[in-house]
């Protein structure tokens, strides 16, 4: 049994780093067959997992997200207070857009492919999407406790800010920018967030 699941979670990665290199390539427009042949998997092995491409693409968004929250977490664990871990979480995500051509490429396949899927799969995007949703959640909530921050709704807060940081990744992903111009939006958007959860620009 122990064999099988390591087979399994074996095969679900090989695919989902298979799917990672081609979108890397050409953005999401590799087919099926493309993607077996770069994982090394059978056909059959692809369609005992995923029931299409897209839902293969939902789980690299979901697998990119939640690696993303983990490396965040743990960068951010040595900061010393909820704010300053908030405004870490808020600003790495869009430092992910200022990189070279490869870094650059999941940014825009996440945006170009999004909300087509969105129209698939609503709920499960909103899964997939979660850890950050939580991440935020958690700091939010540390602060309330610590007395920096009194939003009026920290479970709607933390969702609102997701896609607020959302909006404007989506915007710069593919916009023309100058030097320093994500350094700047970055300041704005910990301004906007501190005072909307209830802080001062003292605190951050």
């Amino acid at each position: 049994m122990q064999s099988s699941r390591l087979r399994i979670a074996k095969q679900v990665r090989q695919m989902l780093d298979a799917a990672q290199r081609l979108d890397t390539e050409r953005g999401d427009e590799f087919t099926t067959q493309e993607l077996v042949a770069e994982a090394g998997v059978a056909l059959q092995t692809f369609y005992r997992y995923f029931a299409s491409k897209d839902e293969l693409l939902l789980a690299v968004i979901g697998d990119a997200m939640a690696k993303a929250c983990e490396s965040w977490a743990e960068a951010a664990a040595e900061l010393p207070d909820p704010l300053a871990r908030l405004r870490y979480y808020l600003s790495s995500t869009l430092e992910r857009l200022d990189g070279d051509s490869e870094t650059a490429a999941m940014p825009r396949f996440v945006v170009s492919t999004r909300w087509r899927l969105h129209r698939q799969f609503p709920a499960e995007l909103a899964e997939a999407e979660k850890p950050f949703v939580d991440l935020l959640r958690g700091e939010i909530c540390a602060a309330v406790e610590a007395g920096l921050l009194n939003p009026s709704d920290p479970e709607w807060d933390s969702w609102f800010l997701a896609e607020l940081v959302r909006a404007v990744y989506h915007f710069y992903a593919f916009a023309d920018r100058t030097e320093g111009d994500l350094d700047r939006v970055k300041e704005q958007l910990w301004r906007f967030c501190l005072t909307a959860l209830g802080g001062t620009s003292q605190k951050g």
